[in-house]
């Protein structure tokens, strides 16, 4: 009776381990495109065509390839970076119009509406998310 006790609990405590260990894993180090640290913020108040849900914009420099900020309603707002999934280059970069995003190079397109989906490949991944926050009338993206 004992010799099953320990062996259930020795079995217990791996899955322990490894169900705290696949959640501990960070999503942006599992991306295809580099790493690069971003922690900027805007002032909504001087962009104001993120007011208006289904904008977007492109931010040139931070990033990988700049970052695009997507208004998904008034308060809500997605931040990817621009470089493609397929080409990952910083010099191929999505270009944005409103809720969609065409990659320069390859032509795949993205919805930038829900995750950042390619609609149209040879991308067959999501862009790049970083996080996002509203505080006092300033966006604060970061990962």
């Amino acid at each position: 009776m004992r010799f099953q006790a320990e062996n259930g609990g020795k079995i217990l405590g791996l899955l322990l381990f490894f169900l705290l260990s696949s959640v501990s894993c960070d999503k942006e180090q599992n991306s295809i495109i580099p790493y690069v640290p971003v922690s900027i913020s805007l002032n909504l108040n001087i962009y104001n065509e993120l007011s208006v849900p289904g904008n977007s914009i492109f931010l040139p420099g931070p990033g990988f390839a700049g970052i695009i900020v997507y208004c998904e309603m008034p308060g809500s707002y997605t931040a990817y970076d621009a470089a493609c999934t397929y080409e990952i280059s910083p010099t191929c970069r999505v270009v944005n119009d409103g809720v969609q995003g065409t990659c320069s190079c390859c032509g795949s397109q993205f919805i930038l509406m829900g995750g950042g989906y390619p609609t149209k490949g040879p991308a067959a991944k999501p862009l790049q998310q970083y996080h996002t926050s509203v505080v006092n009338g300033s966006l604060r993206i970061y990962n």
